[in-house]
């Protein structure tokens, strides 16, 4: 975002002739976050995980986008086919998108109750800092 530009005593004798450029937002070396400035998705961002690469990119871009764009009341509810079509090529790269089994996810919740609220309280606060 910022330019540090070194000068001479020499350039500093003579008017300036620099000229200032304005922002490009489509400059693909600019870092946006998942939005671009006008309203389409960054694909390169990092908070994606690579996730818009791969074997089952295409799925997932197509999935995203039909969510990101979707305009009914429940969000993304009219983006079924897409996000099943997504999960079915996940399916068949299981060393590139593990699966979490049911069992291990209820081996992992905390019994205590004040413990599942900071531990939803955390994912709140990284979801809303992802987003950012």
């Amino acid at each position: 975002k910022d330019r540090i530009i070194f000068v001479t005593k020499e350039d500093h004798e003579t008017p300036s002739n620099a000229e200032l450029v304005a922002d490009d937002p489509n400059d693909p070396y600019e870092e946006h976050g998942l939005i671009l400035p006008n309203g389409d998705i960054n694909w390169n961002c990092p908070c994606l995980g690579g996730m818009a690469s791969g074997p089952c990119g295409e799925q997932f871009k197509a999935a995203f986008s039909c969510f990101h764009y979707s305009k009914e009341d429940v969000k993304g509810s009219d983006c079924v086919d897409q996000f099943r079509a997504m999960q079915e090529c996940m399916q068949k790269y299981p060393d590139l998108y593990p699966q979490e089994e049911e069992e291990e996810e209820e081996e992992e919740k905390p019994a205590d109750p004040l413990q599942e609220a900071a531990a939803s309280e955390a994912s709140a606060t990284k979801e809303e800092a992802a987003s950012s």
